[in-house]
């Protein structure tokens, strides 16, 4: 379908962040200002989130952008000036939350709102949508979660491959087998993607539930070549987890079991050092390790028995810093591309890019089941050498010739 752009003058879009902050997210806030402004619309931000939305009427808290506001917002600046929060709208206890909302749209002429966020904000678009608050939803996760690609993911992934490899050093100074924990909650993208840029030795993702004893004999055979071969006998093994690791029952690991967030989710962490745990208990068990360590001449007893096992937790520096040119294209893509979409009526829906000058949508419900990594692609990566905590998996390729190569944003 193709058609001419609206011009709306006298109207107005609010614009709000939801969820974890990340890489990507100014971006679509400058796309969806700029696309308002050069409309002859107002657009506004509603500072934090969902709990900014819900205390608008009596806060007046908002922001009218112009273009020298807008001019002071970084594309390629991590975070958002909008600021998030995590408030689930259907949970809050206010009988009246809907019209409350309703007003406090109303009183600064606010006709529809530009909502990023991943699914647990789409699912709050979904609620809005059906109370009678017109929204378009912009896919943003650097979980990578969603059925479409997600502003963000790809801004974390670029910082976990730098972390990842920085860390090599440190190991190879001190002969040390390094952990790193990452985020990505219930699915393992940004450890599967991030890890494989870093030429991570070893990857443990939700999706898998995993073998210590697998781990381990992968880690002692490659730690103890890369020592031996080596002119200075140093050596290190890497392994990136993510915090939403699953144990051999397929329970998720997590050292804070009893804390849940807004949404009901149980809080995650504390992999990194489960699985240094169960590493280092094998290790003391193994006689072998003490008599390599003998062998290249690295043994003093009690100081230098063994390699050591360190796990490190960058968290929030993953969300933080600088966006990827990549995202910083997708969310000013995106966020533009939602105020098209909305100055032609179009609401309720998830923005999934601009692709030979069409706007791309799916309905939103359908954008926030959750996706996981493709375990077609483990067994692809298992056969290169990478170990993912399980006994490999033969990769069974298939082919297929397309008419025409589909360049995306992943």
């Amino acid at each position: 379908m193709k058609g001419d752009l609206i011009i709306m003058n006298n109207k107005a879009i609010g614009i709000l962040t939801s969820g974890g902050d990340c890489g990507g997210l100014n971006s679509v806030i400058k796309g969806a200002a700029e696309m308002a402004l050069s409309f002859g619309m107002k657009a506004y931000i509603i500072p934090n989130g969902y709990a900014g939305l819900y205390n608008l009427y009596d806060s007046g808290n908002i922001i009218e952008l112009n273009e020298h506001l807008v001019d002071s917002i970084s594309s390629m600046v991590a975070g958002s000036e909008a600021g998030n929060s995590r408030v689930k709208i259907p949970k809050i206890q206010d009988p009246d939350k809907y019209k409350k909302i309703k007003a406090g749209l109303a009183k600064y002429s606010i006709d529809c709102m530009v909502i990023s966020g991943g699914d647990d904000t789409g699912s709050v678009v979904v609620d809005l949508a059906e109370k009678g608050i017109p929204c378009v939803h912009v896919p943003k996760t650097m979980d990578l979660d969603l059925q479409i690609y997600s502003v963000g993911g790809d801004s974390a992934i670029n910082r976990i491959a730098r972390f990842v490899e920085q860390l090599k050093t440190t190991g190879r100074s001190h002969n040390r087998i390094m952990i790193v924990e990452v985020f990505g909650r219930y699915a393992g993208h940004t450890a599967f993607r991030g890890g494989i840029a870093a030429d991570a030795d070893c990857i443990l993702i939700p999706e898998i539930p995993i073998s210590f004893d697998i781990i381990y004999e992968h880690m002692k055979k490659r730690f103890m070549r890369r020592v031996s071969k080596s002119t200075y006998k140093a050596g290190t093994y890497l392994i990136v987890v993510s915090e939403g690791l699953t144990d051999s029952t397929g329970e998720h690991i997590t050292d804070n079991a009893a804390s849940t967030d807004s949404f009901g989710h149980k809080k995650l962490g504390g992999t990194g050092k489960f699985v240094r745990d169960n590493l280092t208990i094998r290790m003391k068990k193994d006689t072998e390790i003490a008599q390599f360590m003998k062998s290249q001449g690295l043994f003093v007893e009690e100081m230098n028995a063994l390699p050591e096992i360190r796990e490190t937790v960058p968290g929030y520096l993953i969300r933080s810093g600088n966006t990827t040119a990549l995202d910083a294209n997708f969310g000013k893509d995106t966020g533009a591309a939602a105020v098209i979409l909305i100055a032609n009526g179009i609401t309720g829906v998830t923005v999934t890019g601009i692709k030979n000058g069409k706007i791309n949508y799916i309905k939103t419900q359908d954008a926030i089941k959750q996706r996981f990594v493709d375990l077609n692609m483990v067994s692809f990566y298992e056969t290169m050498g990478v170990c993912f905590g399980r006994k490999p998996e033969k990769f069974k390729p298939e082919f297929e010739e397309i008419d025409a190569p589909i360049c995306t944003y992943v």
